[in-house]
């Protein structure tokens, strides 16, 4: 049993409210009390008799302290990298030539099929070790670019013995086998959509929590996508959504229809799906660093006016993101969705622990789990100044990684 006070905190940023010249107790891996240093009681029942007997005193020198950021939507498990598609994307290159140049995500799931599990493992180890030591105690990580029912459950397995590690961030496997349609399925769509709806049950039992499906233009119809998110609902997956990525093709209804955990991406969303989105109490998790890219910013301000849970992403993938830093999100949903910072770092702490089913984390609060950052501020307005505010120091669980 360890008991672990923090103290000297400048500002702290609950998730909730701003508390100044505030403290924090830990028991374990559960946070025991937060509050003002002032009133920090001389024993708290259960944890310690006599505040003195604490077995750490860490002084935080006045800074900013948060709870843990929470990437709500990544695609971290490929290899190899599309930065010659990146440039010709950048020079203002179609899909089609790009796809006629061999890239796409079909090149992503070539190179993945191809590379040795040894290899593949050691890539997403280092990706998840880059979120962690950022700031990011929570990912959630989607499969996606094996495309067979074997190589997707080995990913899902794959994620759910990585978290296990040392410096690794808690993870949250999403089932996303329903990307897009392999080439040895070409022309054969629907038959491919009843395949992966039998692999649900079988991504369940090899640990994931969600499932997914990208329900676009080039993708899957959103009877396609409804036959792939009940399978997995029926068996128990949390359903989400990639919706809006290029195209508006129903998806936000769908979301609303089947009580999706969320609606991802938004890049093309109305008043009519804001008011769905609303009605229905679906969250939205939103990227804004692939809606720059894509030139096509979602109605974040609206959103939040009409109650829409917002929870932010970095998106990160082989084809258009390669941002491992939650902080750097932070700074450009501020930037390009015109988000106060207080919205942003809700969006990246209490809404992520939303959309992932996960109560046990994004707040600073008596009974959650200590995943705790130590920033180099003293002001949560270093966010939109920093463009990637770094750490000092983060504990998951109480204990201290770096």
């Amino acid at each position: 049993m360890t008991v672990r006070l923090l103290t000297n905190i400048g500002r702290m940023w609950t998730g909730n409210d701003v508390i100044s010249n505030a403290a924090l107790l830990v028991h374990n891996d559960r946070i025991a009390w937060v509050g003002r240093a002032a009133d920090l009681p001389q024993s708290v029942p259960g944890v310690v008799d006599d505040i003195v007997d604490v077995d750490q005193v860490e002084n935080l020198s006045g800074a900013l302290v948060t709870p843990g950021l929470i990437d709500a939507h990544t695609h971290p498990v490929y290899a190899g990298n599309r930065y010659a598609e990146m440039a010709m994307r950048s020079s203002g290159s179609s899909p089609s030539a790009i796809n006629a140049a061999g890239g796409g995500i079909g090149s992503t799931v070539t190179v993945t099929r191809g590379t040795d599990p040894w290899t593949l493992c050691n890539g997403v180890r280092e990706r998840l070790r880059s979120w962690l030591l950022s700031g990011t105690t929570t990912v959630e990580a989607k499969t996606g670019y094996h495309l067979t029912r074997d190589g997707e459950l080995a990913d899902v397995r794959l994620l759910r013995e990585l978290e296990k590690e040392p410096m690794m961030p808690r993870v949250h496997v999403t089932f996303l086998a329903a990307h897009v349609v392999p080439p040895e399925y070409f022309g054969r769509q629907r038959d491919y959509v009843e395949a992966v709806g039998a692999w649900c049950a079988d991504a369940a039992a090899a640990g994931a929590d969600s499932v997914d499906v990208y329900c676009d233009e080039g993708h899957f119809t959103t009877e396609e996508s409804r036959w792939v998110l009940a399978s997995g609902r029926n068996v128990g997956l949390l359903p989400r959504v990639h919706a809006g990525a290029y195209s508006r093709r129903g998806a936000v209804q769908l979301a609303a229809e089947l009580g999706c955990a969320s609606a991802d991406l938004l890049h093309h969303t109305s008043d009519e799906d804001i008011a769905v989105l609303s009605r229905y109490g679906v969250p939205a998790v939103l990227c804004p660093a692939t809606a720059m890219q894509r030139g096509s910013l979602p109605p974040v301000r609206r959103m939040i006016s009409q109650g829409v849970t917002i929870a932010l992403g970095s998106d990160h993938n082989p084809g258009h993101c390669g941002i491992t830093s939650m902080a750097l999100v932070i700074s450009l949903a501020v930037a390009a969705f015109g988000m106060s910072v207080g919205d942003a770092l809700r969006a990246a702490t209490l809404g992520g622990a939303t959309v992932l089913g996960a109560p046990d984390r994004g707040v600073l609060a008596p009974g959650r789990l200590a995943d705790i950052v130590q920033w180099d501020a003293d002001h949560e307005g270093a966010f939109a100044w920093s463009f990637g505010l770094k750490p000092r120091r983060v504990w998951r669980g109480g204990m201290p990684v770096q």
